[in-house]
């Protein structure tokens, strides 16, 4: 097989080991890898494969197909619903037509086989009725660029010409039963035929093992992309009418400015606190910079996988690009936001029913700005990018079907009206009918409820190894999003890389930042604007501790550096931070970590414990000063020795010589650590060690909304220290 753009990934090594069902995952997962072939959670896959009846022992076809909300790409074997293939036949005797075709959803899960839980997709009676063993729908950019063009019936007849593809035309019409049976249908009356294109939807391939089908596929796509792309290329400067903005310089710092001014406002009107996600890629910048972009946005987009996500069409920020300074893309994006809001108000009233659900919220989810780029709207860091993704490849299908319309006329049933240079967009009732589909809306009511973090921007200052890692940790598997930084940018990134590999690719991101360099702190907020469109809530772990001579003496300048770390930064990083909330104006959480070592006298630590006294009082400064819309606590936790970075071997030497307690030089550092560690638990009341798990907690509860009436407090978190007892 000669393909020219994709590459046939199958191992037939690999694949010998498999049994069907195994084969028809790793054909799934090999077609959900390229991006070009279909986007995150769209299209199915499915296979009719003979299995035997529990109940009667004969063998029967089972059809397995991608259960309901999965993704190609990272399906498992237990991802596939299993369905009785004659149940699904008999189906048919049950239908009674269009009014009704919902109601048909109901009866999918009657038909499983086997023990199998898995919810079936809406595109079950698709693959069940398709005449062929294996099939596969998927959702290329290069299909739907021929699905979504105003003369798509006779691009498919070029196409055929051209490259001896002979795909079926079905125009549009909402997935499920009656689209099943006009696919059955299609089929039998085109023999022979490569494939079906389902007008401004996707495709249908077919083969009889998984081989033959993802051949088929691969061969069909390719085929598509010689057809397409070179006239997408012919096109040069001229695609979307041409460039007529030129992409900013500053485009990171602008969107870093009107970012948190976006995220407040969507948070105010609909108390649900959205992340962002930044996309400027070179496929984005050519939209948005062109002269058709407001056209092309306000047609708004064509295949339900992708508006689902991107919502009907996207807001376009139209301003200076030339000459334009940060306070009038500010300027510009909030007057937008109004005008967007009435616009989708007015598409809903227009097109709801008696029984549609109610609205979800008028803001957009997309948005475009010429000269910057796209920024993309979720309840969490993955679902923004995801987002994001969905309306690039809208870009793509624009792009290929404004590429094609002089190959051929317009279809004599086109509304004119929904064409923009040969592209065109669903009909708002069908776009809205998909949107608020009863079917789609129980999906959305049977999601999970939201985790006590979720949509939050948490930036943990001193995020390495220890409590601030820890810290970073705890408030991910609550739902946040969180930006790890550190003076280290390396212990930094480091700490984002171990939170990404456990929670996923989007959750953390790593940023080196010097808390005694205001512009430092400065950029570091910068970045969690730029990277997740704002912040919430600030920890302050970083400190220093320097251990003095055995005279217990400090140098004068590290005596000045304890100061400038411990106090003077972190004023710098809860002041800053405390703007830039204020900026974004939501309101938030700064809790800073103290010590019981600010209320205990003692020698040798002169210089780290006045400094955490300050840190006490500073508390109270910036409650006072930041009421009422943020809160500024602290934390105290008495020494922690195991897994302190503030705790090196020298410093364990030091304070065991200090507190009189025997020890060898040579003693491996862990026996020493818990010398020193049952040293400290046995002066407190609860005997009880202080470990980061309990520091960790503490400021989680403090940073969550649990204490919401709560500020200018420190929590002592000490095992009852009794000389730390405020008195």
């Amino acid at each position: 097989m000669q393909l020219d753009y994709l590459e046939d990934k199958w191992d037939d090594t690999l694949a010998a080991s498999m049994d069907e069902p195994e084969l028809l995952r790793y054909r799934s997962n090999l077609l959900g890898s390229d991006p070009r072939l279909t986007n995150f959670g769209g299209g199915n896959t499915s296979a009719k494969i003979s299995g035997i009846d529990p109940i009667t022992g004969s063998t029967v076809d089972v059809l397995w197909v991608k259960g309901s909300g999965g993704d190609l790409g990272t399906i498992k074997r237990s991802g596939f619903a299993t369905l009785y293939q004659d149940k699904l036949e008999a189906l048919k005797s049950r239908y009674r037509g269009l009014d009704f075709e919902d109601e048909m959803v109901a009866l999918y899960p009657l038909c499983a086989f086997g023990q199998n839980s898995t919810a079936p997709s809406i595109d079950t009676p698709l693959h069940a009725f398709v005449p062929e063993r294996h099939v596969d729908h998927l959702h290329p950019d290069w299909a739907i660029a021929l699905a979504a063009s105003a003369n798509g019936p006779a691009l498919l007849e070029r196409l055929r010409d051209e490259q001896g593809i002979h795909l079926v035309w079905l125009p549009w019409k909402r997935p499920g039963f009656e689209l099943g049976l006009w696919l059955e249908s299609a089929i039998a009356q085109n023999p022979g035929c490569d494939g079906v294109i389902l007008g401004s939807h996707g495709l249908f391939t077919w083969g009889a093992t998984s081989r033959e089908s993802y051949v088929s596929t691969l061969r069909v796509l390719d085929a598509i992309g010689k057809f397409v792309v070179p006239r997408i290329e012919a096109r040069g400067t001229a695609r979307f009418g041409g460039q007529v903005a030129a992409t900013r310089d500053d485009r990171n710092a602008l969107v870093a400015a009107v970012a948190p001014v976006l995220r407040g406002a969507f948070t105010k009107a609909s108390g649900k606190r959205p992340v962002m996600h930044y996309h400027a890629t070179q496929d984005v910048l050519e939209f948005v910079n062109s002269t058709d972009v407001a056209k092309l946005a306000a047609r708004g987009t064509s295949c339900p996988d992708h508006f689902l996500r991107t919502k009907v069409k996207p807001m376009l920020v139209e301003w200076d690009v030339t000459t334009g300074t940060t306070e009038d893309l500010i300027a510009a994006a909030q007057a937008a936001l109004p005008a967007y809001a009435d616009d989708y108000r007015a598409y809903y009233e227009a097109n709801r029913e008696p029984e549609s659900p109610a609205m979800r919220g008028s803001d957009p989810s997309v948005i475009l700005i010429p000269g910057v780029g796209l920024l993309s709207f979720g309840k969490n860091a993955a679902e923004a990018r995801v987002t994001g993704e969905f309306y690039t490849n809208a870009i793509h299908v624009m792009d290929g079907a404004t590429s094609l319309g002089d190959l051929a006329p317009a279809a004599a049933d086109i509304d004119a009206k929904m064409v923009c240079d040969n592209y065109v967009s669903l009909p708002a009732k069908e776009a809205f009918n998909i949107e608020y589909w009863a079917l789609e809306e129980a999906k959305l009511q049977r999601m999970p409820a939201e985790k006590e973090m979720a949509r939050r921007v948490v930036v943990v200052v001193g995020a390495g190894p220890g409590i601030g890692r820890a810290v970073a940790r705890r408030v991910l598997t609550e739902g946040a999003v969180v930006v790890c930084a550190d003076i280290q940018a390396n212990l930094a990134e480091e700490t984002a890389e171990v939170l990404r590999s456990e929670f996923g690719k989007d959750v953390a991101v790593g940023v080196a930042v010097d808390i005694t360099n205001r512009e430092s702190v400065q950029q570091l907020y910068a970045a969690a604007a730029l990277r997740y469109g704002g912040l919430d809530t600030i920890v302050i772990v970083a400190a220093v501790f320097f251990a003095p001579d055995e005279a217990g003496n400090l140098p004068d300048a590290l005596f000045r550096k304890t100061f400038d770390v411990n106090v003077y930064g972190s004023f710098v990083a809860a002041d800053e931070g405390a703007k830039a909330l204020l900026r974004q104006g939501t309101g938030g959480d700064i809790v800073l970590v103290s010590s019981a070592n600010a209320l205990v006298a003692k020698k040798g630590s002169i210089a780290y414990d006045t400094s955490k006294t300050a840190v006490n009082h500073l508390v109270r400064e910036l409650a006072v000063t930041y009421a009422p819309s943020i809160r500024v606590n602290a934390v105290a936790p008495a020494t922690v020795v195991s897994g302190s970075q503030m705790f090196p071997k020298d410093r364990v030497i030091s304070s065991l010589a200090k507190y009189k307690i025997d020890f060898d030089h040579d003693e491996d550092e862990d026996v020493l650590r818990e010398r020193l560690a049952e040293f400290y638990a046995q002066r407190t009341l609860l005997k009880g060690r202080v470990s980061p798990k309990e520091v960790t907690e503490a400021i989680y509860i403090m940073a969550s909304p649990r204490f919401y009436l709560t500020t200018g407090h420190v929590v002592p978190v000490d095992a009852g220290l009794n000389e730390a007892l405020l008195r």
